[in-house]
Formats: structure tokens, C-alpha cells, sequence
């Protein structure tokens, strides 16, 4: 309410004296306020050169915020305030009061200085609660003017007493005439502060990005923001979330878990929940070019789900802000605070999404570095192979036959198909016709065509790109790059599918190939070998083998005889392999009794040289004593079923499918793991899985008749 009760006032008729005084007053202030640098001292010369000519009790300056209509206190004349003991008095000079009230609207309206009576405005809805916080305090009257600058209002000047009518036409001009110096000198503060504090986060920043490129790890750059959000910005980090590697998903990279502690439950299962690039916060942010802010008690009005959890911390708003390494979204940064710098923000998310993009790039790294010495350490244990041994073992007349062979085609790059049964020990020939070659300084490659899944044996080959396919999260290079100026080794090569089997006969004919996913022609020089157990002019017959691929495979056979065919390179064997396991086990042996021996010799040996290293690696461990006095010869009927006479009248696949169906008779139809066939037989479970698909092999065939 306006002072209508003091007649005369709103239109002061002054002397020509009081005018001079007044104007040398104003002048003598003026000079004075221009001068003060510290806002400290503004009011308290402005409170003191005024109360040597007029009573009142204290003074404030309020600036106002036209983002969010608010004003709030500046500047204080806490000396001489009623009000300085009161109990809510640092939680006034710390609030926000609305611009929108009738109260203060009616001094913006104004265009002189104005006074109201708080007994008269204070209990009045939407009135500020400083109001009839200084009336508790025996303020009476309040008088208030604009602080203007460029024609824009940006604060007020307060002034109060606890005697109505103190506010004379006098003073009143004269508050008129010091607002414009007083404007301007608030406005100097304000722009001398904001420069400073400019300065001082630009140094922040720097010294920040400084710190932060010493960053490697996640736990260290935690520890750098937990820091700089605490003591710089007074604030806590909800999560920062960053793009997966598929560009949809966001994955939960770092939290202050802490900032949740009254609702931990809540949080722990926000939290892990998988979310999109489309999430309707997340979207959003991510297309912001700023980042957003998030007024919590809107959001719970608007339904928002994850506004509660926020209200929790009791601050005010959460912040969400995009991080982007250059033009590319990287994620998202969420703080929840009351109010935050723009400038601050914007430079930490700036520097905070570069240590992201430093950390994602050098876990990628060591990434293909272990991925890189994983296929190493791969490639070197097949140097020591399924016999564990640098030399082929054997001196009859067949072996001599393989030995011709190797040394014919070791030096040349003429693909080699090796022919034999399982456990003749394929590999190891194919590992000699290698070491022969001049390639023999470069790691062998070896890929098991059988124990892979058909959809996965392209990628195996010829690698991959990035998103060729579901769980592609990375480019990866095949093994016949890997390969590159080496030899790579197909084992089990009749069991490759048929589209595999297009593509590496393209690869072998033109000596360039494509990976999966990719448009790229990358050539290579790779020195091809392949072993099957197989017929394979047989699966050509049956059209489950190509007839070109066959043919550029088979430029040069060798075919590995059974250990049956070769009886006189028995017993060197089994002397190598107690060689072997009295070093494994700490044993002794030193000779093989004649009767153990004939046990060995009288054997057929349907695993070949792999069964007997089985045998004997048994036998060893049950040997006490210096001699092997007898070998654990499988008793289940095998060997009379797969007699010498009976084979001579049988297919490869004929016997291999007769074999497989006894092996899981005596292992009661178990497949894998430990007493299954596969164990028996040595190869994995899912190679043992595909020989059973191919060969026909129902359950039927080594499960009894319940009938």
C-alpha cells in the first residue's frame, strides 16, 4: 500500500536551499560510491552518508533473476539490521522471493521511490516473508526504488525504519537522484565479479584439463570428477551413461551411489536397467545442444518416473547434459544440484567427455592387445599339438613313404591334402610340411572346421567388420589374414558347409578375399594344407563336397597310414610316451614287458596313435616298478568288432560310424563331459555332435531295445 497517510509527500514542494544541499549531497555521495571497488563497502558509505542527514534502521540491495522471476538479496547492511539475530535470518538472505507478487510489482510500476506500511501489505497473499520478519523486529515502514540499467530494472534498493514518516519528501528525492550512481556501481561490482569469476573458472578449467589428460583409467578420472564437482561446483554426479558400441544401447559407466543413500533399493534398480538412445529423457539431452534442466518438483507433477528417486536428495534440479567427443554423441552426464554455471558446466562435460572417449579408446586397445597375445599364445600351444612331441615317431615302411612325400613338397607352396583316420596324427604332419617350407619363421594357423557352428565359420576365415552381424561389437581379422605369408591348416576340412565352401575356393583361386560385412578386396598369400578323415570323393559323389574345391585342395595327398598298418612303429611309440608321462608323473619306467608289449602289437587300434597314448599315459600312472608289465586294453568288444579283416571290407566312414556308435554303448549314450565319448574319443563335444548328425547316428544305434 502506498504512504497515502502523509499528505504532500508524493509531491514535494522543496526550497531552493534544500535543493542546493540536496544536490551537493548527491554529488558528494556520487563521488564517493564511484570510488568503492568492494561491494562490502558500497552500502555501508551509502547507509552512513545518508543516516548523517535522515533516520532509518537498515538498507539492502536485491537483484533480480528474470529466469526463473525471482529476486534475491546482494547486498546487506547487517551492521544495523533489526533482524540480524533473527533465527531465520541466514535462511532469508539465502532465498529466492517471486517477482510476480502485487507487492513488488507495484515498485516496478513505479516510477519514483515508494513506501509502504508492513502492518499493511505483510499479511497479504503472495506478500514475502521478510516483510513480517522485520515487522517481528519493530520495522514499520519500508521504502523501495528501481536499480536500472541500459531501461531495464535488474534489483531494488530496501530501506526500512521503525518510524512511520521517517521517509520525508527530502529524502526521498534524494534516493531518487543517487539511484541512477547507485545502479551503475552495482552494475560495476556486478560485471568486476563476473569477470573475475570468469577468470577464476578458466583457470579452473585449464588446471582441470590439465589433470584430467593424465587420465587412463575409469577409477581415476571417478576420483577426478567426484573432486572437481564437489569442491568446485558443489554438486554430486546421479551417472553418467555412455553409447555402447552397437550406437543404441547406454550403459551405466560411473555413479555416486552415495548421493542416493535414502533410497538405495530404488536406485540400485534404476540404475541397472538397459536404455536407448530413444528414452524419452535421453533423447532429448542427446539433441540438446547445452544440455536441459530438469526442476524436480515439475517433473514428479509431470509423471516423470525418476523424479521421485531424485526428490530424494532433497536438491532442487537435475542437470542433464549431452558429452560429445567433437560433433559424435558419447553419452550423457546427470548432476543433481540447486543451481549450477553454465560455463562451469559446459567446460567439466567438455573435458570429462574427452577423458571418456581416451579411456573407451584405450580399453579397446588393450583389447586387441589380449585378444592379440590370446591368438598368439593359440597359435604357439598348437605348436606342441596332440602329441606333444617336435618329431614323428616311426621308421616302417609306410612312414618312410609320408617322409618322401613331406620333403618333396616342404619347400614349395603347393596346397597338401592329408588323408587318414582320427588320431593318425594329420596335424603333426601337416606342422612338418610347414616347418620344411620357407614360411617355417611364421606361426602355423590352424582352424578346426568341425568345431565350429556354421554360422560362425565365415567370420572364423575371413573375419569380420564391426555390426556385421548380431554380437559383431568389433572388426575382427580372420585367420586367413592372420595367415598372411604363412601357411593356414583346415583340419577336419569335410566337415566345412557348403556356403564356407564357395567362399574359400574363391579366396583360393584368386588369392584376395572380403570379410564379413565388408566391401574391402584385401589380398593375401597364404599357403594352404587341409586333413580330413573323410572320403571325400565320396561326399563329392553324394553333393555334400564341391567338386572344384576338392580338386584345388587335392593337388598333393599324402595319405597317413593307420597305426595297424605300421605294427614295427609300436613299441618306439609307446617308448616315447613313457618317456613322456615318467616326467609328467615322476615314475621311473624303463622298459616295456614282452607280454605288454604283445598286447600292444595284437591290438587294432581304432584311435590310433592317440589311443595309445592314452593307454600308456594309463598305464604309467598304475605302474610300480621300473617295468610296464601290462597295458588296460579295452575289453568292451571294440577291438573284435574292428578287426583288420573286417575293415578291409569297410568305407572309412563305414568304420568311423561303427566305432563312434561302440564308444557310446560303453559310455552309455553320454556324450560330453567327463566319461563321454568325446572324452574317449578326444575331440570336442560339439565336433563328436556334428560326426553324429553326418554319419546318420540315431540313438537307436547305442541305446537297447526297451521293448
Amino acid at each position: 500500500m502506498k504512504r497515502a497517510e502523509h499528505p504532500g509527500l508524493e509531491s514535494p514542494v522543496l526550497s531552493k536551499a534544500v535543493l542546493e544541499q540536496e544536490r551537493k549531497m548527491l554529488l558528494d555521495l556520487g563521488n564517493d560510491i564511484t570510488s568503492v571497488r568492494d561491494k562490502n563497502d558500497l552500502l555501508r558509505l551509502f547507509s552512513q552518508r545518508l543516516k548523517g542527514h535522515w533516520y532509518f534502521t537498515h538498507t539492502i540491495v536485491t537483484l533480480i533473476d528474470y529466469k526463473d522471476e525471482t529476486y534475491t538479496p546482494f547486498l546487506l547492511d547487517d551492521e544495523n539490521s533489526p533482524i540480524r539475530g533473527h533465527a531465520l535470518h541466514q535462511q532469508l538472505i539465502h532465498s529466492r522471493f517471486p517477482l510476480r507478487e502485487p507487492f513488488i510489482q507495484a515498485v516496478l510500476n513505479a516510477d519514483e521511490p515508494i513506501s509502504f506500511l508492513l502492518g499493511d501489505i505483510m499479511d497479504k497473499p503472495q506478500s514475502p516473508s521478510f516483510l513480517k520478519l522485520n515487522y517481528q523486529k519493530g520495522v514499520r515502514e519500508i521504502l523501495m526504488t528501481k536499480l536500472i540499467q541500459e531501461g531495464q530494472p535488474f534489483g531494488f534498493i530496501h530501506l526500512y525504519t521503525d518510524r512511520p514518516g521517517s521517509f520525508t519528501a527530502e529524502f526521498r528525492s534524494v534516493i531518487k537522484g543517487i539511484a541512477p550512481q547507485l545502479s551503475g556501481a552495482v552494475s560495476n561490482i556486478l560485471a568486476n565479479e563476473a569477470m573475475l569469476k570468469t577468470q577464476e573458472d578458466q583457470a579452473f578449467l585449464l588446471n582441470f584439463s590439465r589433470d584430467i589428460t593424465q587420465v587412463r583409467t575409469r577409477d581415476q578420472l571417478q576420483e577426478a570428477i567426484f573432486r572437481v564437482l564437489d569442491k568446485t561446483l558443489h554438486t554430486k554426479l546421479a551417472m553418467i551413461r555412455v553409447i555402447e558400441e552397437d550406437g543404441f544401447h547406454l550403459a551405466n559407466f560411473m555413479s555416486d551411489r552415495t548421493l542416493f543413500g535414502n533410497a538405495e533399493a530404488t536406485y540400485d534398480k534404476m540404475s541397472v536397467t538397459r536404455i536407448t538412445i530413444e528414452e524419452k529423457y535421453t533423447s532429448r539431452v542427446l539433441a540438446s545442444i547445452e544440455g536441459l534442466v530438469f526442476p524436480v518438483d515439475e517433473e514428479i507433477r509431470d509423471g516423470n518416473a525418476y523424479a521421485k528417486l531424485w526428490k530424494t536428495t532433497g536438491l532442487k534440479n537435475m542437470y542433464g547434459l549431452p558429452l560429445r567427443a567433437g560433433d559424435t554423441n558419447i553419452g550423457t552426464i546427470w548432476l543433481l544440484a540447486n543451481r549450477l554455471s553454465p560455463l562451469m558446466v559446459k567446460g567439466i562435460c567438455s573435458q570429462i567427455a574427452i577423458a571418456i572417449a581416451n579411456i573407451q579408446a584405450n580399453e579397446k586397445l588393450l583389447a586387441y592387445k589380449k585378444q592379440l597375445e590370446d591368438e598368439n599364445d593359440y597359435l604357439k600351444e598348437q605348436i606342441r599339438t596332440i602329441y606333444n612331441f617336435s618329431g614323428i615317431i616311426g621308421n616302417s615302411a609306410v612312414m618312410q613313404e609320408v617322409y618322401r612325400l613331406i620333403s618333396i613338397v616342404g619347400g614349395t607352396n603347393t596346397s597338401v591334402l592329408i588323408l587318414g583316420e582320427s588320431g593318425t596324427g594329420k596335424e603333426l604332419v601337416a606342422r612338418a610340411v610347414h616347418n620344411a617350407s620357407p614360411r617355417k619363421d611364421k606361426l602355423m594357423v590352424k582352424v578346426n572346421c568341425a568345431a565350429l557352428p556354421a554360422n560362425l565359420i565365415e567370420s572364423e576365415l575371413f573375419g569380420h567388420e564391426k555390426g556385421a552381424f548380431t554380437g559383431a561389437i568389433d572388426r575382427r581379422i580372420g585367420k586367413f589374414e592372420l595367415a598372411d605369408h604363412s601357411t593356414l591348416f583346415l583340419d577336419e576340412i569335410g566337415e566345412m558347409p557348403p556356403e564356407a565352401q564357395v567362399k574359400l575356393l574363391r579366396v583360393i583361386q584368386e588369392r584376395e578375399l572380403e570379410r564379413v560385412g565388408g566391401k574391402q578386396t584385401i589380398k593375401v598369400d597364404v599357403r594352404l594344407m587341409a586333413a580330413t578323415n573323410r572320403n571325400l570323393e565320396q561326399a563329392v559323389r553324394e553333393g555334400r563336397f564341391r567338386e572344384d574345391l576338392y580338386y584345388r585342395l587335392n593337388v598333393f595327398p599324402i595319405l597317413l597310414p593307420p597305426l595297424r598298418e605300421r605294427p614295427e612303429d609300436i613299441e618306439p611309440l609307446a617308448n616315447f610316451f613313457i618317456t613322456k608321462y615318467n616326467r609328467n608323473s615322476g615314475k621311473n619306467i624303463k622298459k616295456i614287458a614282452p607280454k605288454a608289449l604283445q598286447q600292444l602289437r595284437s591290438y587294432t587300434w581304432p584311435g590310433n596313435v592317440r589311443e595309445l597314448e592314452h593307454l600308456i599315459e594309463r598305464s604309467v600312472l598304475l605302474t610300480q616298478g621300473d617295468t610296464l608289465q601290462e597295458v588296460l586294453i579295452p575289453r568292451s568288444g571294440i577291438a573284435e568288432k574292428t578287426n583288420p579283416a573286417q575293415l578291409a571290407n569297410r568305407s572309412l566312414e563305414e568304420v568311423e560310424r561303427s566305432y563312434i556308435i561302440e564308444v557310446l554303448k560303453r559310455c552309455g549314450g553320454k556324450i560330453s563331459g567327463a566319461g563321454g565319448a568325446a572324452e574317449i574319443l578326444d575331440i570336442p563335444g560339439n565336433t563328436l555332435h556334428s560326426k553324429i548328425k553326418k554319419l546318420g547316428i540315431d540313438k537307436t544305434d547305442y541305446f537297447p531295445s526297451r521293448g
